[in-house]
């Protein structure tokens, strides 16, 4: 018996045949199939996927052979990936001075046949081979050979496919980590920023009362721009909160909602608002989704609604209707409308069309963000109709 050379690049090929984390792991059927296939197209009793590991080949399938690995001072496969561009073919190994007296021949499995194609990976390594054997002499025609290739590519693209789910998971496994950490560094940060921004405009605000006689008016202008700043701030800041974390609310299982008791529990919330009409247009009795997206959804709309109406009575209108797979949603209001050329604007984050709204105050752009975020992360998308003076109505869906 002759043992197989090493590679001049064992060192290389190696690492490579590492990269995959294909050694040692569990049958799979996608495997089996192609190494049942090729037995059947060669006529052979025993077909293999070999890889050739440091001490020993491994057999990822190994159809008509109970074996899991032999020596690789043994292997067939361990002569086939010296020269990575041939077919390994030995005829009759009992006549073949390289293998005659090796154990594989002299003894189980017996093999006679052999005809192997190297597994090369896209580095241009051979990590193994697709072998077929057989217990007599023979020999295969030129079309069972291309069909043997055939197969190995495809068992180098199952490698490969598995490499590269390794490698999205690692990513997404990192992007996870960062994202936490990113995460925990917002609240931290958010925290850190609104306590003093909260002293500041305390600290404004009290200045102003306590020596209110003795300040001219520019001073209380500017002591009042400094309140009005610290406000402002700390409210961008509650929002990007709301928008960086709005998808851990979507950990909260589904729930039924009553729509009638969903519109009088968001009617509370705004009762602070006198002139507001709130209506109801369902004949939907239950709606099962997760109830602290959807409240996320509907009050950010509906603050809106209100924020940005010009007429002496805010007209709301909220609807509810369902398909096989989806929930539909509307928001209707009578406000001032919103341009054609603004109504893509308004779902980008910190996007802002208006300086202020009817209360003075100015948004930060974040609210719709958010609103379609989370209605994409629920399978629904989310548009807007509009007319300038006649009002908008927000349709949105919620896969079920």
């Amino acid at each position: 018996m002759i043992a197989p050379q090493i590679p001049v690049n064992e060192i290389e090929r190696q690492k490579d045949l590492d990269s995959y984390s294909i050694l040692d792991t569990l049958p799979e059927a996608d495997y089996d199939n192609l190494s049942a296939i090729a037995a059947e197209i060669c006529g052979t009793c025993i077909s293999l996927i070999s890889l050739i590991d440091n001490n020993r080949q491994w057999f990822k399938s190994h159809h008509g052979y109970v074996e899991k690995e032999t020596p690789r001072n043994h292997a067939f496969c361990a002569h086939a990936i010296i020269d990575p561009n041939e077919i390994f073919v030995i005829q009759d190994a009992r006549n073949d001075k390289r293998f005659h007296d090796n154990p594989l021949v002299t003894g189980e499995p017996h093999i006679i046949f052999y005809a192997g194609v190297p597994l090369i990976s896209e580095s241009g390594q051979a990590l193994g081979t697709l072998c077929v054997i057989d217990q007599k002499a023979k020999q295969l025609n030129e079309s069972q050979l291309r069909s043997l290739k055939a197969l190995s590519n495809q068992v180098m693209n199952l490698l490969e496919l598995r490499k590269t789910k390794k490698s999205l998971e690692a990513s997404h496994e990192s992007l996870e980590e960062k994202n936490q950490e990113l995460e925990r560094f917002a609240h931290v940060a958010a925290h850190d920023l609104k306590s003093p921004l909260i002293g500041i405009s305390s600290m404004a605000q009290m200045f102003s009362e306590e020596y209110n006689s003795k300040i001219d008016e520019e001073g209380k202008s500017m002591l009042g721009l400094i309140e009005d700043s610290s406000d402002k701030l700390r409210t961008m800041i509650d929002g990007l909160l709301e928008y960086s974390c709005c998808e851990n609310v979507l950990t909260d299982n589904k729930s039924g909602i009553n729509p009638e008791e969903l519109k009088n529990e968001l009617a509370g919330l705004f009762s602070f608002e006198k002139k507001l009409n709130i209506t109801l247009d369902t004949t939907v009795t239950e709606v099962l989704t997760n109830k602290t997206a959807l409240d996320q959804i509907l009050i950010n709309l509906m603050a809106n609604a209100i924020k940005y109406n010009d007429k002496e009575i805010t007209e709301i209108k909220i609807g509810i209707s369902e398909t096989d797979k989806y929930y539909d949603f509307f928001i209707q209001d009578n406000g001032s409308g919103i341009a054609p050329k603004n109504q893509e604007k308004i779902f980008k984050v910190f996007e802002v069309l208006t300086a202020s709204d009817k209360y003075g105050r100015s948004g930060n752009g974040i609210g719709l963000a958010t609103v379609k975020k989370l209605v994409e992360k629920l399978g629904g998308i989310i548009k807007v109709e509009s007319k300038l003076g006649e009002g908008s109505k927000f349709t949105f869906t919620i896969e079920k």
